[in-house]
């Protein structure tokens, strides 16, 4: 087990920017865990290649491999793909899983641009409650990026997992109680004391507490899947019309959270509803399929399409919040049947400005 540093970081002075804000990179995993993706697994690759292909013309990839054979293997793939760039790099990070969203470092930058302008939290990752075995290799992997990126880092003995917030970059956060307040979790701190640790080491003043999430979402409700912000004071959540699914009622219950929340300056929230795709079953139970696991890149936002008749009123229906970003569909009905899109895989190193 990992053990707290001792950093010398003074947490107030830094915050957890808005996905939208420049990135200097993206942090992906390679994917190689078959009982992940059982029978999907060269498809979840080459799914891989086509979100690799559309991040790179606008930021550096920064692509884990487990060893050097694997990233050999992985090196040759991308050739065949013609995706040799200089904004694709691959490091030798080893991984029990692909899903670096929750596992990898949460960045931060200081507000005033002092130094250092970017640090990390390290917080603790326990493959979602102790779900899945083993997480050890998953746990350590800020140990291996923060360094590789000059990045101070502090460890925390607290599991928080990336998919489990959103933010405005403004001092508002969003998060669910069926993920945050699960004794699986944080058994020890109730929700007050969680609340003043959020605000204390993500340096938010207002935190929005949705309910719960989708059903085959084992997560235990991340907020990735149900409501994203899109601007400062904009939130897209997912609805689900169809009052006999399972989903119905949660969700509802979430627009009506959003509908009464107010951002960290006091203001009610601009709420788009984000229509869910149909069920689709995987190869482990109902696929926690959600357009809302979208990605915000630096030249394009990565939207999970599923050939469904919602993809492309989703997709027209983020382009205007984001009309310097291509909005991208990228065919996940193979990424989702291991329980996760593309949000899932991602986690954004944001750029130091001066």
């Amino acid at each position: 087990m990992k053990k707290p540093s001792n950093s010398a970081i003074d947490w107030s002075q830094y915050r957890l920017p808005a996905e939208w804000e420049k990135h200097e990179g993206t942090w992906l995993a390679w994917p190689h865990n078959e009982a992940t993706w059982p029978g999907l697994l060269d498809q979840v690759q080459e799914t891989y290649l086509e979100i690799i292909r559309a991040l790179i013309p606008g930021e550096r990839v920064y692509l884990c491999a487990n060893n050097c054979e694997s990233s050999s293997q992985i090196g040759e793939r991308v050739r065949r793909a013609g995706l040799e760039s200089p904004n694709l790099k691959i490091v030798q990070i080893p991984t029990d899983d692909a899903w670096l969203r929750d596992s990898g470092p949460i960045f931060m930058l200081h507000r005033n641009h002092g130094k250092p302008a970017r640090v990390a939290h390290d917080f603790t990752f326990n493959g979602w409650g102790q779900k899945y075995t083993p997480w050890d290799a998953d746990d350590r992997v800020p140990l291996g990026a923060c360094p590789m990126t000059e990045t101070p880092f502090e460890t925390h003995d607290f599991v928080l997992e990336g998919g489990s917030i959103d933010t405005d970059g403004q001092g508002t956060l969003l998060t669910t109680e069926a993920c945050l307040l699960n004794p699986n979790r944080n058994p020890k701190f109730n929700r007050p004391q969680i609340e003043e640790k959020l605000r204390h080491w993500l340096g938010v003043r207002q935190i929005i507490w949705l309910s719960d999430g989708l059903e085959g979402d084992d997560t235990d409700g991340h907020v990735d899947d149900l409501t994203r912000f899109l601007a400062p004071g904009v939130v897209s959540t997912v609805v689900e019309p169809d009052t006999k699914d399972v989903n119905h009622a949660p969700l509802a219950e979430n627009l009506e959270r959003l509908r009464h929340a107010r951002d960290a300056n006091g203001k009610p929230l601009k709420v788009i509803e984000m229509p869910m795709p149909p069920r689709a079953d995987g190869p482990h139970h109902r696929n926690p399929a959600s357009h809302a696991n979208f990605y915000i890149g630096n030249a394009a936002v990565l939207v999970p399409v599923f050939h469904s008749p919602t993809d492309q009123v989703v997709l027209q229906q983020l382009q205007p919040f984001f009309p310097d970003r291509q909005v991208v569909g990228i065919d996940c009905r193979a990424l989702v049947g291991g329980l996760g899109a593309i949000h899932c895989i991602t986690q954004q190193m944001p750029a130091i400005l001066a």
